[in-house]
């Protein structure tokens, strides 16, 4: 079977199914749009997807600046190395797997937060999975300890996170979905796709 023929016969469909959106977005949030949808077979990210301003520019820019990533589960670690090893290759460090002590009102992943927040306070940071690690992070940016480049928050909850209405208000350049739907997958759709983004931009400036 052609992959490549499948992949762009799926986002054809995926095109047709939300036309008229590209109104609303830039070209380079559409792209990510639709790759979200491609990965996920749900047609809802279409209007989940919130994008803070001027933040897919940072963003490219802390990727070609090979600015430390910071995720949250090692699912997202997995799926996002090889792409950067072909790419930028910013290393990336997994929150969960940095504590082993872990408090009643901790997870590994925010736990392991804490610490990394301190070796990389203006890293790029993905918090796809862990809503513990989201409150962490955004607590940390509030007091002023960290300054991420770009955060890229998909936690599942089932009622709206307090953490992600006050990343929604800071300063931070960010990209969140505004759901109870989410997850490392999602994280991991957004962030490809940004980083194939600014490897063509990168690429073409050369």
């Amino acid at each position: 079977m052609d992959l490549n023929f499948t992949e762009a016969s799926t986002l054809a469909i995926i095109d047709r199914q939300i036309s008229g959106i590209e109104e609303n977005f830039t070209p380079a949030q559409y792209e990510i749009i639709r790759q979200v949808i491609y990965s996920s077979a749900d047609l809802e990210y279409k209007s989940l997807l919130k994008f803070s301003q001027g933040a897919l520019a940072k963003g490219a820019a802390a990727l070609t600046a090979v600015t430390p990533i910071i995720v949250d589960v090692p699912e997202i670690q997995v799926s996002i190395v090889h792409e950067l090893q072909q790419t930028f290759t910013n290393p990336v460090y997994c929150c969960a797997s940095m504590s082993r002590e872990v408090s009643n009102r901790a997870t590994k992943a925010s736990s392991g937060l804490e610490i990394l927040a301190q070796k990389y306070p203006k890293g790029i940071y993905l918090i796809g999975q862990d809503q513990a690690a989201m409150t962490t992070m955004v607590n940390l940016i509030q007091d002023r300890t960290i300054e991420p480049s770009l955060v890229i928050a998909t936690p599942p909850t089932l009622i709206e996170s307090e953490a992600k209405q006050r990343l929604r208000n800071s300063n931070i350049p960010n990209i969140h979905i505004t759901s109870a739907k989410g997850g490392a997958n999602i994280a991991t759709a957004i962030f490809n796709s940004l980083l194939q983004l600014a490897w063509q931009v990168a690429q073409k400036n050369q």
